[in-house]
């Protein structure tokens, strides 16, 4: 699985971790990242699930997030 912009057609996922084309799936794993880190994937996949519960806490309170 890849994230990426909208252009994008390799792409799963949006910026937000929406999956492309099923309305209401979010997918928050380590299969976003386009590369996988060579050390510990730890530290990114904590970040990854952050950004999501960030995003899914802003569209439920109807607020912009900072990436769109």
């Amino acid at each position: 699985m890849q994230d990426g912009a909208a252009h994008d057609a390799m792409a799963v996922v949006d910026q937000r971790l929406r999956v492309k084309g099923v309305a209401g799936l979010r997918v928050v794993d380590g299969s976003v990242m386009p590369t996988i880190t060579s050390g510990n994937p730890n530290s990114p996949i904590i970040m990854i699930a952050e950004k999501a519960a960030q995003d899914i806490r802003a569209a439920r309170l109807g607020v912009p997030t900072q990436h769109g």
